[in-house]
């Protein structure tokens, strides 16, 4: 899918979380289509993508913390920002579990802490947030759509809701042009949290070690692929332009096309040649939904949105990032 060149050639983007497994590769993709791109870069990981690929001297960088106020004001009124895309978050369940005060903090207050900065910034004109298919929590219709209520209950999926919540708020009592994205698990090339059920399989098995699983291996999830979810975004952001009836609203991006775990772990083995590293199954896993997948099919109707990349592409281009990262 391909980005409006137009639309975004010398466009000031600021991207919160650029660091990060999917703002590394949205950076990437805005700077290829002629974005002039702000980074706000919390904490420096040289062995990011984002580090790697030298995105760094390929747009303006702001060092800083997504809660400081004065910052984010500063940012995008020196910058004059016209599209925010709000990537910065605490991202892993188990974390959130253990520190739900600074989870809390990031999530939720440095959402509504940016949206107050882009109130007060007249060169706003769209604001993409990115929340989580976590936000809605545990539902007993599958697949989830829009209207869903937010219902997360563990401190992750709780800040996401809230994330939500919040720019529902500003968009409705401040006219602000915000909207929510809501997709799953994502994952693909530059993700080194070694946790993740991606890379850690890929680890291990380059290793020669049995990949290690902490559910039982039966949980149901939709696993996104990064380059996937860096074109909604973007995507998403040109029809906020085009189309301001849709300011206000969530879209859930989902390749439709769910897994259990225990599935995603075979597809890897067989195409690194290993299987015959059977998998370990903890079933230590705790505070996380069973069964959740999306319906993404008011992405597919009203913004014409559709996934570029099958499982199997996906998986064959991430296994090789780690082949040229760990060999």
């Amino acid at each position: 899918m391909n980005l409006s060149t137009k639309f975004w050639r010398d466009r000031r983007v600021l991207v919160t979380g650029a660091t990060g497994l999917v703002g590394t590769w949205t950076v990437k993709r805005l700077i290829e289509s002629g974005a002039d791109v702000v980074a706000l870069v919390r904490d420096w990981v040289p062995y990011s993508e984002f580090v790697r690929g030298a995105l760094a001297e390929r747009c303006s960088m702001v060092r800083g913390d997504l809660c400081d106020m004065n910052l984010l004001e500063r940012t995008l009124g020196e910058y004059e920002i016209r599209t925010v895309l709000h990537l910065a978050a605490q991202s892993q369940v188990g974390v959130a579990s253990k520190t739900p005060i600074s989870t809390f903090e990031t999530n939720v207050a440095g959402t509504w802490r940016l949206l107050e900065a882009c109130r007060r910034t007249p060169s706003v004109e769209q604001i993409v947030v990115a929340s989580s298919d976590k936000a809605y929590g545990d539902q007993v219709t599958l697949p989830y759509d829009e209207s869903f209520p937010l219902k997360g209950k563990a401190p992750y999926d709780a800040s996401k809701a809230c994330a939500a919540l919040v720019s529902f708020s500003y968009s409705s009592t401040f006219q602000l042009p915000v909207c929510v994205t809501m997709c799953g698990n994502f994952y693909g090339p530059g993700d080194i949290n070694w946790k993740r059920i991606v890379p850690g399989t890929i680890r291990s098995v380059l290793r020669g070690d049995r990949p290690i699983i902490r559910s039982n291996g039966k949980f149901i999830r939709d696993y996104f692929y990064v380059k996937d979810g860096a074109a909604a975004y973007c995507l998403l952001a040109e029809k906020m332009a085009e189309l301001p009836a849709i300011h206000g609203q969530s879209f859930n991006f989902s390749n439709e096309n769910p897994c259990t775990v225990l599935d995603l772990v075979r597809d890897i083995l067989r195409l690194m040649g290993r299987e015959d590293l059977e998998p370990i199954t903890q079933n230590q896993a705790a505070n996380e939904i069973v069964h959740q997948y999306l319906s993404a099919k008011k992405a597919r109707e009203v913004l014409g949105w559709k996934p570029i990349w099958d499982l199997e592409t996906a998986l064959k281009e991430t296994v090789a990032w780690y082949e040229s990262l760990l060999r």
